[in-house]
């Protein structure tokens, strides 16, 4: 009864990694709401794939909203579905989409936490520049908020990638597309220090040819890099619970405080839509709203 879910599962993953190029976490993100589905239609009594109804689909969100699901893990789960039906139909295992009566529950955007530029600064100087590791970890941080890449496209980095008398790096984001993003100097320069000397000393130990190496010569982990931030964050006394992701934040609303406008920050973070760089801009107007509050005689 399970291999005939855990098959046309499989398959589906296997047609959006290769026809769509999701990237390793949507994967596995899809890969946990579908089976949650399966094993919900097979308590059900469904035996198999083309057995579910809108009504099996109607009581399976209820089912999600009774365990206390959040309007984005359902909307999220509702995606992973209606994409697997879609793949269902075109493979003709099913007749119609159970889907069609649902509706994508409305989410309100979570504004991203940031780090006031005093904060940033005091992350930056934390790591200990007479080290060969705090020469590294400076240049991993200044690096992540001039470009505001992704953890994944950080640690992912080559050294073929980056162009210092260019100053340009390229990096491959989500579905692999491929952009380009400036540098900048307090970026260059923390780098420059970083490759003639610290990642000399850590190649030694293998060939690898990653940017960003480890002690024994091999690339960062997401979760190494996730310590390294945190450590930073404690002894610089910042009070917000920070993770790499939180610099990309930073990046985008300080670059919109500065005047930036919408389209590039868009092309510079590597987002399709231009609505998912929209949030930033509710942040810039708390940050506006603040600074009329404070200065203006009538605020």
């Amino acid at each position: 009864m399970a291999d005939n879910f855990d098959n046309w599962i499989d398959s589906y993953l296997h047609y959006v990694t290769v026809e769509k190029g999701l990237s390793r976490n949507t994967l596995e993100a899809y890969a946990h709401d579908l089976q949650g589905y399966a094993i919900f239609l097979m308590e059900q009594g469904i035996s198999h794939i083309g057995g579910s109804s809108a009504d099996h689909t109607l009581k399976y969100f209820k089912h999600l909203r009774g365990k206390g699901f959040s309007a984005r893990s359902q909307a999220r789960t509702l995606s992973a579905l209606k994409g697997f039906h879609k793949f269902l139909l075109q493979e003709r295992a099913i007749e119609e989409n159970p889907l069609n009566r649902l509706r994508t529950p409305r989410v309100v955007p979570k504004l991203p936490s940031v780090l006031t530029s005093v904060e940033v600064e005091d992350l930056l100087r934390q790591p200990d520049p007479l080290q060969p590791l705090g020469i590294r970890d400076r240049a991993m941080l200044e690096l992540l908020y001039a470009t505001g890449l992704r953890v994944s496209e950080l640690i992912h980095l080559s050294l073929n990638d980056v162009n210092l008398e260019v100053g340009y790096l390229r990096t491959r984001g989500k579905g692999s597309k491929e952009r380009i993003v400036p540098i900048g100097m307090a970026a260059r320069q923390a780098l420059l220090g970083y490759l003639r000397g610290p990642r000399i000393l850590l190649a030694m130990k293998s060939s690898d040819a990653t940017l960003f190496l480890g002690k024994g010569g091999r690339g960062i982990t997401r979760q190494g890099f996730w310590k390294i931030i945190k450590k930073y964050a404690t002894s610089a006394g910042i009070p917000k619970r920070l993770t790499p992701h939180i610099l990309r934040h930073s990046f985008a609303t300080h670059l919109l405080e500065g005047g930036a406008d919408l389209r590039s920050v868009q092309s510079l973070l590597g987002h399709v839509d231009i609505a998912t760089t929209q949030i930033y801009t509710h942040v810039s107007r708390d940050h506006l709203k603040q600074i009329h509050q404070k200065y203006h005689p009538r605020g």
